[in-house]
Order: structure tokens, then sequence, then C-alpha cells
């Protein structure tokens, strides 16, 4: 079983930062993707945006949204993934998901989510 702990979130004013992490234990494949999503208030049959995503190798895309102004990392050792937000704006106001996503034993897809961590940005 995998299990993602995410961290760093909270209230922070317009132009600010804040720097996510998410910890992931249990059996992971050594070829995944990492990455974290966000789903706003008041949309909950919305699905959930992708943010950023960052693969094993480090390959990694942005949302055309936060490119520019947030930053994503992960350290395989320690399997946890970083998420740097600078400059953030009151649309940036979500709760943030952490994921990953490998292909199981059985050559299918498998992904995992975290409990997500709260965002707000005050203007």
């Amino acid at each position: 079983q995998v299990q993602l702990v995410e961290s760093g979130g909270g209230l922070v004013q317009a132009g600010g930062s804040l720097r996510l992490s998410c910890a992931a234990s249990g059996t992971i494949a050594s070829i995944n993707v990492m990455g974290w999503y966000r789903q706003a208030p008041g949309n909950p049959g919305k699905q959930r945006e992708l943010v950023a995503a960052i693969t094993s190798g480090g390959s990694i895309n942005y949302a055309d949204s936060v490119k520019g102004r947030f930053t994503i990392s992960r350290d395989n050792v320690k399997k946890t993934v970083y998420l740097q937000m600078n400059s953030l704006k009151p649309e940036d106001t979500a709760v943030y998901y952490c994921n990953i996503a490998f292909m199981g034993p059985w050559g299918t897809k498998v992904d995992y989510w975290g409990q997500g961590t709260q965002v707000t940005v005050s203007s």
C-alpha cells in the first residue's frame, strides 16, 4: 500500500510564497511520475487540474497558469516531491493534492492520492 503525506499549505497574501512537500511510503516502482493537482473551491464537480508533474527521470510539465511562478522538484531517495510556489495569486487558492503514478505488477497504471492541503491566497 502506498501512502502520500502532504504538508506546507496555509494562508498567504498575494505575491507571497509557499512550499508544499509530499512524502511517499510503501512499494513504489522506480519509474514513476509524481505531481501536484488542485481543486478550486466552489467547484466540487470540476476535475482536478494538473499543476505540475515530474518523472523519476526528471522530465517536468507545468500548467500554463503557473509557469514562471511555480517550481516542482523531487528527491528520489526520500521519495518526496516539492512544489515551490512564488508570486501567488488569489486564483491559486485551492486544495492541492499530491499524486504518484506508475505501472503496477500486472502492467496496468496505478495511482495514489494524498489527502490534500489547503492553500489560500488573500488579495
